[in-house]
């Protein structure tokens, strides 16, 4: 198979994310996919593929390619994919952690996943809506004594603010790392969330605005969206991973679905370096003639 040209980064990119799938073990109520209207039924790539993609990616030590979903171990080869993207590119995982981890710590060496960052490497989300924490915790600290770099982070809902920051006690108490993450989109009639542009995710108007991004989102049949709002909504990718003519264009994009756009690309956020401040996508009015 004929190899795909090599697609550098550009330097100010702060995130680069492959959905593996968009399906989930767990239905929780406020899944942050779900701001989306597109559903989660999508084709999949083959690990083969997928590495295929990854592996033409050049990045920067500080940009690792993060797994992700909805559940990305849902993937038939995910343990293939780990195992086969390059040694040069680092790797996060988002996950539930709901997979076999014996069977994930026979196969993956934990120095893959592991990386000099003021953050774990592998992610995992605490739901208790849909999980029991104990358990949890039993996992991650067997996957911690091994050599992993993990750690937990819980949504702040406001029906289960109590719960998390008990939760996160409970962590610390037995020396896991526990953070938590601002709850983003809709409760009881109240949009939450800190961004950065006024009324961009109301959904109660479309606007023509012209929009750049610091992340690349692959969804999870290949296809390169300009955001986290194009993926989810299924609208026209602008290229495909696996393309051989596909190449990274650093530039301002006009797009006409301001005020449809996913909280997760205008919320006010820490960069890949945990500093505060920082928002996925640039965006500015049209310039008229």
């Amino acid at each position: 198979m004929k190899e795909l040209k090599p697609i550098p980064l550009p330097p100010h990119y702060n995130y680069a994310a492959f959905f593996l799938t968009l399906a989930c073990n767990l239905t929780c109520s406020y899944c942050i996919n779900r701001f989306g209207e597109a559903g989660f039924a999508r084709k999949r790539l083959s690990g083969e593929d997928v590495v295929r993609g990854i592996n033409r990616l050049v990045s920067r030590d500080d940009l690792p390619i993060t797994l992700q979903g909805g559940e990305p171990s849902l993937h038939k080869d995910f343990i293939y994919i780990i195992n086969n993207i390059k040694p040069s590119l680092n790797i996060d995982i988002l996950t539930n952690l709901q997979f076999d981890v014996d069977e994930f710590m026979s196969k993956v060496n934990p120095y893959r996943v592991k990386r000099d960052s003021p953050y774990a490497s592998i992610r995992v989300s605490y739901h208790p809506e849909a999980m029991e924490l104990a358990p949890l915790v039993k996992k991650v600290l067997k996957m911690q004594d091994a050599g992993y770099s993990i750690g937990i982070w819980g949504v702040l809902h406001p029906s289960q603010e109590r719960t998390i920051r008990e939760a996160r006690e409970y962590c610390l108490d037995r020396g896991v790392d526990f953070r938590f993450k601002e709850f983003l989109g809709e409760h009881a009639g109240r949009l939450h969330g800190t961004y950065r542009y006024e009324r961009a995710c109301e959904r109660k108007f479309k606007k023509t605005v012209m929009c750049k991004t610091t992340e690349l989102i692959i969804g999870s049949d290949g296809s390169v969206y300009r955001c986290h709002s194009d993926l989810y909504e299924g609208r026209t990718p602008v290229g495909s991973i696996i393309d051989p003519a596909f190449g990274l264009e650093d530039s301002w994009r006009v797009c006409g679905a301001f005020g449809h756009c996913n909280p997760c690309d205008i919320k006010v956020k820490t960069n890949r370096l945990q500093q505060f401040g920082h928002t996925s996508v640039e965006i500015k009015e049209v310039e008229t003639a």
